[in-house]
């Protein structure tokens, strides 16, 4: 499923859900930005940022992606945002659906306004300490180190790096997460080589 989004002089926005990955290309007038984000990495629960609906890893730091609302109108804009939501909680079903239900679906579902989504209390939620494994840390950090651009990701190669020598360290490993939640859009291209980072980040729980 793809949704296209696009703003005058401001360039456009594509998302794409294919199997368990979310596509987005975001093209401005002097630059492009592609980001590959795995769906057990987002929380299913949107938060509205002014005009747009940010979707949040499950630490609540900055927003992985957002989208524009209503955008390129209200039908496209929730059935998209519903499917996305689905695929996240898993709720997707495999049965088939005969066309007159998922056109009756689809109508429950337009709005005039944005739908309701919850607002959450950033600052209620907190991630609960995951012990570690240094030498699989490591093995993250040396991929981290070949693949991607160091300066790019410092703040987090230096906590892991504090990491892998305290990892019974509570306060420790709250720091990799933070300076993890900091990337932003480069969320993406971390987890496609610090595959015990996305285990840590997708058992990381709130309370």
């Amino acid at each position: 499923m793809k949704l296209v989004q696009k703003r005058f002089l401001k360039g456009s926005r594509e998302f794409e859900i294919v199997d368990d990955t979310v596509y987005v290309r975001i093209k401005s007038l002097f630059k492009e930005q592609k980001l590959t984000v795995d769906l057990s990495t987002l929380d299913p629960e949107p938060v509205i940022n002014g005009s747009e609906l940010a979707f949040y890893s499950p630490h609540k730091g900055r927003p992985v992606f957002s989208l524009l609302l209503n955008n390129p109108n209200a039908e496209k804009f929730n059935a998209f945002v519903d499917a996305l939501k689905q695929k996240i909680t898993g709720e997707d079903s495999a049965e088939t659906v005969s066309p007159e239900t998922a056109q009756s679906a689809l109508a429950r579902n337009v709005y005039e306004e944005p739908p309701e989504f919850v607002e959450s209390d950033n600052a209620q939620n907190e991630i609960s300490f995951q012990p570690v494994n240094a030498e699989r840390l490591d093995n993250d950090i040396t991929m981290l180190k070949t693949y991607l651009d160091e300066k790019d990701i410092k703040p987090l190669l230096d906590s892991l790096e504090t990491l892998k020598a305290e990892p019974q360290n509570e306060a420790a490993f709250q720091k990799m997460m933070d300076a993890f939640n900091d990337l932003g859009i480069n969320q993406g291209a971390v987890l496609t080589y610090a595959t015990y980072l996305k285990v840590l980040a997708s058992k990381s729980v709130r309370f």
